[in-house]
C-alpha cells in the first residue's frame, strides 16, 4: 500500500471523526468544544447552538470525506481533474463550515475567543 493511499485513508478517518463530533453537537452535546466557546451560552440556547455547530462540522466532515474519496482515483489514474475537484470541494467545505462555526460562536457566546 502506497504512502498516498495511507494518507488518503487517514483523511477519510478524520472526516468520519468530524462527522461523529457533528452528530454529537447536533444532539446538544457541546462538551467537545473548547470551554471559551460555550462560557456565555444560556441553557436554552445550547441546543440551537449545538445544531448550528453540528451543521458546520457536517460540512467540514463531508468535504474531508469527499476529498479523500477523490484522491483515490486521482492517485490511481493520475488525472488532474480529480485533484482539481477534490481541492475545490475541500476549500469550499472548510471555508463554509468554519464560517458557520464562527457565526454560531459569535452569536451565542458573544466573542470568538474568551469571555464577554
Amino acid at each position: 500500500m502506497g504512502e498516498p493511499i495511507i494518507s488518503t485513508i487517514l483523511i477519510i478517518i478524520v472526516g468520519i471523526a468530524c462527522l461523529v463530533i457533528g452528530i454529537l453537537n447536533m444532539k446538544g452535546n457541546i462538551s467537545m468544544l473548547h470551554s471559551y466557546h460555550i462560557n456565555n451560552i444560556s441553557e436554552e440556547n445550547k441546543l440551537v447552538f449545538g445544531k448550528i455547530t453540528g451543521i458546520g462540522m457536517f460540512i467540514i466532515s463531508f468535504s474531508l470525506i469527499i476529498y479523500g474519496c477523490l484522491l483515490i482515483p486521482a492517485e490511481l489514474t493520475k488525472e488532474n481533474i480529480y485533484m482539481l475537484v477534490a481541492n475545490v470541494v475541500l476549500i469550499a467545505g472548510l471555508v463554509l463550515g468554519l464560517v458557520i462555526l464562527l457565526y454560531a460562536i459569535k452569536k451565542y457566546n458573544g466573542k470568538i475567543f474568551g469571555k464577554k
